[in-house]
């Protein structure tokens, strides 16, 4: 690979961990199973996740002023909470701020678990927080995983592209 398609590869990396639902946990050990450098694969990734979670956290105002208007455009008087919703109060009711921002991101992903958390009371400044701890925390956690997953089955030195 020549350097400009090498430096493709790694923007590609940040912009999919920025995207909602692909997640840093989720490219980063995709991204060292293609064999890419793990160090600078685990920078962009977590940089990726935790700047668009931020900005939701930030702009959580503006997000929740939209989906009213919305709403109010489709007509939508029924205010009942969907099972997403219903989970995620369970969550919130039982483990607070802390137990919704480490378990939702593997459940319904970070943006989503952030304004959640926002949405049920969390302050912005512990979620943005305890939404970054959970983004590094997972994100290390499977890209250890599969780089000893690697390894354990012989791969570590092979990309997986190589045919």
């Amino acid at each position: 690979m020549n350097l400009i398609d090498s430096l493709w590869v790694y923007v590609l990396v940040f912009i999919f961990a920025a995207l909602p639902f692909f997640e840093a946990y989720g490219v980063i050990p995709i991204a060292m199973i293609a064999g890419l450098s793990p160090v600078p694969v685990i920078i962009l990734g977590l940089v990726g996740n935790i700047v668009t979670v931020l900005l939701v956290v930030a702009f959580v105002n503006k997000i929740k002023e939209w989906r009213e208007k919305r709403k109010k455009r489709k007509n939508e008087e029924d205010n009942s909470p969907n099972k997403r919703q219903q989970r995620a109060q369970k969550l919130w009711k039982k483990y607070g701020l802390p137990g919704l921002a480490l378990i939702g991101p593997l459940i319904v992903g970070s943006h989503l678990t952030a304004f959640m958390s926002l949405t049920l009371g969390g302050a912005k400044k512990k979620t943005a927080y305890w939404m970054t701890a959970s983004i590094v925390i997972w994100s290390f956690t499977f890209a250890i995983l599969v780089h000893f997953g690697i390894d354990l089955l012989g791969h570590g030195e092979r990309n997986l592209f190589d045919f």
